[in-house]
């Protein structure tokens, strides 16, 4: 490129001194650096900034962080001194409609904020177009307000409102979000309890929320409920009184909406609360309110107070009586049956700023088309602005257009209520322009040439704007983009044109500094830049800086504590249903018949729980026999998942069969993990690259990063580097759902690799992914000179070949591509770090070629849906691996619908899709007949743009067809499984799979993942034939895909996939019988504890002790009436210790308790478990503190090697390592009668034993016993 790079010597040349008249070209790429229509830019010298407060002048250079927010609010308060704006401010304090045309949108949130900031008491209400505009006014609108992100429970602090649109129509029989419905509802009641004197608030929503219709003011206020620590309340009523609010009852609360009551506390999860509350009652009084996690369900702090509202919103709630009982002087019931609007809840002085009015009106017509004559819940936008006239607000409309006429002329449908006001002079004119001619963005990334000259071209630009007298604010998101931006001002000569930290404002009367002015640097997200010419003023943001391609947003946290929304690492298989089969460790596998209650054998024992198994009978006529194991030992009972789908034969009880099993099992795990570990010791014992610490560069790329890591993305960051630094190769899994972040440990990784001087390889299983990992990479690393280039069948075989040979010669850092890098022409100079995205994706031969590469490089796998064989071998130790399971703080579920085939259904979801400016997939994975049905759905939607999409296209065409998705070009893609891995198209958030039932669980839950990437609510049809009968296994599927719904289900979609389809091939065909023998839960125990044998660990197994106590009845299923008095031995009553009915009801939840409490080994796993009960379920009954004793006494014994404990009366049987121990030649007595102060005198008689061997017994103390030293040694 001559012309190219005789450009670039002329503006090196030149760049610090002079001024430059630069345009040039490269393909899509035009520069201009001329912000006036004829060419010329301001010659005059720097002028006095007219940027200053009255009686004190301001300079605004220097090196500022604006979270602090001093330089953000003395720029406010100096523009609101600007005649232009006082001219704005008078007019609308004089009410009525204003007209602000020819305004760049990007300094809309400017505008809003100074009419705030004039207009402190006055609340101000922003009505956008759609979500994507709401959400960037809003983030840019907190930015200049320089106020954090808080609860909208406390206006006071938060300014800020958001009042989101319902993303379904109220007759479709869909509910909207419930995210959704409480963020309005937050907002409604902030607004409600906003103080008459406090500082207004500010609203963004769009022109849809403000038509649908909500509760009136009066309606909402009389559905609230305050509740404060100490006051009187009758706990039946509130509960009875959250039913009628909508509240759902559940035996636990996960949700928002959700109630659960048990014994003396009810939780429950307003809509309107960022945690769900617990409330518990001593009597009538409410004792204490703490907030709790809805995952762990433990309390995390108290309050004094909480807000109860409704469960939904008008329309949305189910018909029951919604009013609390009114108190015996309340005044006359109001009227809650009109509905309202949010326009009800402003005050009469508020402000109204329409963006774009003729783009609202447009959204409503649109909307208003789809929905029934006489529709209820929306008021038409007409009459909405007729209402704005009639109650006198003040509106504020916003276009960027120029004025058709004069500047304050009203827009169309509303009135003006005063004279015309004649048009200010062109100085005195506010005008806000977009720096767009200055800095064009693409939809992708360009060619680091392009983007370096485009950078440095840009920034001598911001030089002559600062020579000219201009003042430029630089907004980077983050420390690591700022610091980023002063290295680069230096790189190009500038550095004596930063000021230092501390030097933010300064009075104008102070010592002038002698060097040039300099930009101001401040941390806060904006959209976009823009230029206030009779302000001499430039606002620039990253997207200008860096030229991203897209705009990547940090997201919008609907509350600080939206990571108690995190899913669970949740592999278990205790989830039982009857028909179930099970393993039992000692007895084998059976068939699971469900949870009974057996009466005590004697008129003074109570109750048990069983679970109840069925085996095989021992002769065919011979009805099956069952086994009844108490819930006590409930850990020894585990889902089977075996090898295949076939039904595996039951156990008889008391065969030989189980027993050859476990043996066989255990020879060949032995044998597995030992080539396993082989295989593991070589790589170790092959030296790898140690790749050196964290440089500065590292840290700052890190710091540079959009979004707050969560907890376990930054502990899988911090994994992978320890791996990389370490002398031998890394074989690290990182598995983590659809969308929560693998991606940027990748990045990161490849990034140290190539500090390093390392070479780095990503591999992936599609050429469409490959293509969208080359974009997100380029633009990652477009700060830094980074080479990363792209090899798959979208690049040309001249293309491929210079690739190649760039990367042979080490001219390339990064390539990213499909298996066409595992052939065999494919050379580096010196590769260091192998990237593998979905390595089940690839075939037999491509990963033998892995496995050699892990013998040599580090190699870094990703992975969403796990394979059986990888989940379970990185469980076992024989991988390292790293789980993300955060979902990101604004992610809500998809929406999945199962249905059969229908035309109109399709239909409508494409068109309403289509209707909120979205994008639509549809999946049909038969290309023969694919045209066909590219002609059905053209038919159906002919307004829709369709492309269709497969992998037997030419690599062009597909390539273009992608593209032109991507660039929202094309309406709905109609393709294969080719959108399957990790395609990330944040505006397509409606899919329909056809034929569903012909997919694997994995995929169903692949291709769900395509959608709800953004914060839209997503949707996934999955279509099925309307007559056809599905097999047992598809219906499984199906249903399974529908119950996971939730962000973070990749783990439980794998076990329940593994379910389904068995273990099969998980460790080739010679494993498979041992793994239908015993089944896999404990084939995977067998190998973990011989892969911990062979490692020389120690295998600690959970204790095991007898416990035979004859003045106790454990696992009892009820309760005595008063649970609090204990029961004396000798009374006719046996003492009971369990977890009773009456304190926690579910059988489920009982269940698990006790499998919990079974695996606690040590004291403070059980202490922890204590506090866990008081705080779920209340204060503890006596018999679950006799069982918290006992369950001491079994991690005490094992810690002392006692094998058993009995009670004969006052005698007390320790077993320990054959023998029993004893006291001064026999056997130690219980000298106290209350069953607690007997287990506590057992507790200080273990405690009392060292580690000495147990005293040998005299016969004559076993004849007085009654029993035989071999009889006692075998006792259970």
């Amino acid at each position: 490129m001559p012309a190219f790079e005789s450009c670039l010597s002329a503006f090196d040349r030149d760049l610090p001194s002079a001024d430059l008249g630069l345009e040039f070209g490269t393909g899509n790429f035009a520069f201009r650096n001329s912000p006036r229509s004829d060419g010329t830019l301001p010659r005059s010298p720097p002028a006095p900034h007219p940027l200053t407060r009255r009686g004190r002048n301001y300079n605004v250079w220097g090196l500022q962080n604006a979270s602090d927010s001093p330089v953000t609010q003395a720029l406010l308060a100096a523009l609101s001194d600007l005649s232009p704006v006082l001219g704005v401010v008078r007019e609308v304090a004089s009410g009525g409609v204003v007209s602000l045309a020819g305004q760049t949108a990007a300094a809309w949130p400017l505008l809003a904020a100074l009419l705030h900031r004039a207009f402190p008491r006055r609340a101000l209400l922003v009505v956008t177009a759609d979500l994507k505009q709401q959400e960037w006014f809003h983030q840019d609108l907190q930015t200049w307000l320089a106020a954090p992100a808080a609860p909208a429970a406390t206006p006071s602090t938060m300014p800020a409102l958001f009042f989101p649109a319902w993303e379904v129509l109220p007759h479709e029989a869909r509910l909207p979000h419930v995210d959704v419905v409480s963020e309005r509802l937050e907002c409604l009641v902030a607004l409600l309890a906003a103080p008459p004197a406090g500082p207004a608030p500010v609203i963004t929503t769009q022109a849809l929320a403000l038509t649908q219709r909500t509760f009136a003011p009066a309606g909402l206020a009389r559905r609230l409920r305050a509740l404060r620590r100490g006051e009187v309340c009758d706990l039946a009523a509130l509960a009875g009184w959250l039913e009628a609010q909508g509240y759902e009852p559940e035996a636990q609360v996960t949700r928002k909406g959700e109630l659960a009551r048990r014994g003396g506390i009810v939780d429950v999860f307003p809509l309107n609360c960022p945690w769900p509350v617990r409330i518990e009652f001593f009597g009538d009084t409410v004792e204490s309110l703490r907030w709790f996690d809805p995952v762990t369900q433990l309390s995390r702090e108290p309050v004094e107070s909480v807000t109860l509202g409704p469960a939904g919103e008008l329309g949305f709630l189910r018909p029951r009586p919604a009013e609390s009982p009114a108190p015996p002087a309340a005044p006359p019931p109001v009227d809650v049956s009109a509905p309202g609007t949010l326009l009800d809840y402003l005050p009469a002085d508020a402000l109204v700023l329409l963006c774009e009015p003729e783009a609202l009106a447009e959204r409503w017509r649109h909307h208003a088309a789809r929905l029934p004559p006489g529709d209820p819940f929306h008021e038409a936008w007409p009459e909405l602005i007729a209402r704005m006239t009639a109650r006198g607000l003040t509106v504020v409309n916003m276009e960027e257009a120029e004025p058709a006429a004069t500047w304050a002329e009203p827009a169309p449908g509303l009135t003006e209520s005063r004279g015309h006001v004649p048009p200010p002079s062109d100085l005195e004119r506010l005008r806000f322009e977009s720096l767009e001619p200055w800095r064009p963005l693409g939809l992708q990334a360009p060619e680091p040439e392009v983007a370096a000259a485009q950078r440095k071209a840009f920034f001598g630009q911001l030089h002559r704007w600062l020579r000219q007298g201009y003042a430029v604010h630089v907004f980077c998101n983050n420390t690591g983009e700022r610091q980023r931006f002063a290295e680069i001002w230096a790189e190009y000569g500038f550095a004596d044109g930063l000021a230092q930290p501390g030097e933010g404002v300064a009075p104008a009367d102070a010592p002038q500094p002698a060097s040039p002015a300099r930009p101001t640097l401040h941390i806060g997200a904006l959209s976009r830049g823009f230029l206030c010419e009779p302000a001499r003023l430039v606002v620039v943001t990253d997207a200008e800086i860096f030229g991203r391609y897209k705009v990547q947003r940090p997201r919008r946290l609907k509350s600080p504590h939206a990571a108690a929304t995190r899913s669970l690492l949740d592999i278990d298989f205790a989830q039982l249903e009857p028909g179930d089969y099970v393993v039992h460790l000692q007895h084998g596998i059976g068939r699971y018949v469900g949870l009974q209650t057996l009466p005590g054998a004697s008129a003074g024992e109570a109750a048990r729980e069983c679970l109840v198994l069925e085996y095989a009978p021992r002769e065919p006529d011979q009805p099956a026999p069952r086994l009844y194991v108490p819930i006590t030992e409930a850990h020894l009972v585990s889902k089977y998942v075996g090898a295949g789908k076939a039904r595996p034969p039951l156990n008889t009880l008391g065969g030989t069969r189980w027993t050859r099993a476990k043996t066989d099992a255990a020879q060949a795990v032995r044998d597995l993990a030992a080539d396993l570990l082989s295989l593991q010791a070589a790589r170790a014992a092959q030296p790898g690259f140690a790749f050196p610490p964290d440089t500065p560069w590292q840290r700052e790329f890190e710091s540079a990063f959009l979004y707050e890591e969560t907890p376990d993305q930054m502990r899988a960051i911090l994994e992978t580097k320890r791996d990389l630094e370490a002398p031998k190769p890394m074989d690290r899994l990182v598995c983590g759902d659809v969308g929560f972040g693998k991606t940027e440990v990748a990045i990161r990784a490849a990034f140290k690799a190539v500090l390093a001087g390392k070479q780095v390889a990503v591999l992936v299983p599609t050429t469409v992914l490959a293509q969208q990992h080359f974009n997100t990479f380029r633009e990652r690393m477009a700060d830094y000179p980074v080479r990363v280039e792209l090899l798959s069948r979208f690049r040309t075989r001249r293309e491929q070949d210079w690739v190649l040979a760039a990367l042979a010669a080490g001219a390339v850092d990064i390539v990213v591509g499909t298996h066409r890098l595992l052939q065999a022409d494919v050379a580096f100079k010196d590769l260091g770090l192998v990237v593998v995205d979905e390595e089940q994706r690839f075939g037999v031969a491509h990963k033998e070629r892995l496995k050699q590469l892990r013998r040599q490089v580090d190699v870094l796998t990703l992975t969403a849906t796990p394979i059986p064989r990888t989940l379970y071998l990185a469980l076992t130790g024989a991988r390292d691996m790293s789980t993300i399971e955060t979902p990101p703080q604004d992610r809500l579920p998809v929406e999945t619908i199962i249905a059969a085939y229908d035309e109109r259904l399709i239909r409508d979801a494409i068109r309403r899709e289509l209707a909120r400016g979205g994008q639509v997939f549809y999946l049909h994975n038969r290309v023969f007949d694919i045209e066909r049905v590219a002609a059905k759905l053209r038919q159906l939607v002919p307004e829709a743009r369709l492309v269709v999409g497969h992998g037997q296209m030419p690599a062009d065409d597909l390539e273009t067809v992608m593209t032109r998705f991507v660039n929202a070009e094309a309406d709905v893609l109609l393709s294969t499984t080719i959108i399957e891995s990790g395609l990330d198209i944040p505006n397509a958030n409606t899919i329909l799979i056809d034929r569903a039932d012909r997919f694997g669980l994995s995929d169903l839950y692949q291709l769900r993942g395509r959608v709800g990437r953004y914060k839209h609510q997503a949707y996934a049809y999955l279509l099925i034939p309307r007559h056809a009968g599905l097999l047992a296994d598809a219906r499984k599927r199906i249903h399974a895909i529908k119950q996971f719904s939730t962000p973070g289900s990749g783990f439980k979609i794998a076990m329940r996939d593994l379910e389904i389809r068995g273990a099969g091939n998980l460790l080739g065909r010679e494993q498979s019988g041992h793994i239908t023998a015993v089944g896999f839960a404990l084939y995977c125990q067998l190998l973990e504890q011989s892969i911990r044998a062979l490692k020389g660990e120690p295998v600690k197994p959970p204790p095991a002790v007898n416990l035979r106590l004859d003045f106790l009845t454990i696992g009892a299923a009820d309760e005595p009436q008063d649970p609090t008095v204990p029961a004396a031995v000798g009374t006719d009553r046996q003492p009971r210790a369990g977890l009773p009915e009456t304190y926690i009801p579910e059988p489920q939840h009982r269940v698990e308790l006790y499998r919990r409490l079974a695996q606690c080994a040590s004291a403070p796993a059980l202490a922890a478990l204590r506090a866990e009960l008081r705080d779920r379920f209340g204060p503890l009954p006596h018999s679950v503190e006799l069982l918290l004793e006992v369950a001491g006494l079994r991690v005490l014994a094992a810690e002392r090697e006692v094998t058993g404990i009995e009670t004969r009366e006052d005698r007390l049987l320790l077993e320990r390592r054959g023998d029993f121990v004893m006291v001064g030649g026999r056997f130690p007595r219980l000298t106290q009668r209350d069953p607690k102060a007997r287990l506590r005198e057992i507790r200080k008689v273990l405690l009392a034993l060292d580690g000495r061997p147990a005293s040998k017994a005299h016969a004559a103390v076993h004849a007085e016993a009654g029993i035989s030293p071999v009889a006692s040694a075998r006792r259970p």
